[in-house]
């Protein structure tokens, strides 16, 4: 077996359906909105306020301590098949938050498609939120400790660097990194 197949297979060979997984599906089959009989949640994974209108699709993997909120009536989470969460994600959405196909996401990640208003004639706690759906194409990969603002849309195949803050669009296949992220470069 070649290098890139034994890395590729790795990534979901170790995992193991104990019954306490298969429990917390069970569960959680109950209180959200769609959710596939193959998706693979560890323990401490929260689902949050209106799990109702979280959707995750097949062979998605959620790893420990992420939090998924959709923090009000409207507001939808989708999650593609093959995707993983990585440990501690936290994906709000006050609007929509999309993620594709076959994305990586790694630990501490933060997706959030709200922003308070900040105002000086008003006290900020009592502003309204400006939100814009976050929307993640198929094959993304997201680094350690990246923050993914309101409205921005990542394109296919693109990736983002760790430590970085995207709070602007990102192209097909590219390569962006950095506070605020800026293109790298193309994948190829």
């Amino acid at each position: 077996m070649s290098k890139n197949k034994v890395q590729i297979s790795q990534l979901r060979t170790h995992l193991r359906f104990t019954w306490k997984n298969k429990l917390r599906l069970i569960i959680q089959k109950m209180k959200i909105g769609k959710i596939a009989n193959s998706v693979y949640i560890e323990n401490n994974v929260k689902f949050i306020r209106y799990k109702k209108n979280i959707s995750i699709d097949e062979n998605v993997v959620i790893k420990e301590g992420a939090r998924i909120c959709s923090c009000n009536n409207d507001a939808i989470i989708s999650i593609g098949k093959r995707t993983t969460i990585g440990y501690h994600t936290f994906i709000f959405a006050s609007s929509s938050i999309t993620i594709g196909d076959d994305c990586l996401i790694a630990p501490f990640v933060y997706l959030v498609d709200s922003n308070h208003k900040i105002l000086k004639s008003e006290k900020i706690n009592l502003q309204a939120n400006e939100t814009a759906p976050i929307r993640i194409g198929n094959d993304v990969w997201i680094a350690s400790n990246v923050t993914i603002l309101k409205g921005v849309n990542i394109g296919d195949g693109a990736v983002i660097a760790a430590n970085s803050v995207v709070n602007s669009d990102v192209g097909a296949y590219e390569i962006f990194g950095g506070s605020p992220a800026k293109k790298i470069k193309d994948r190829i």
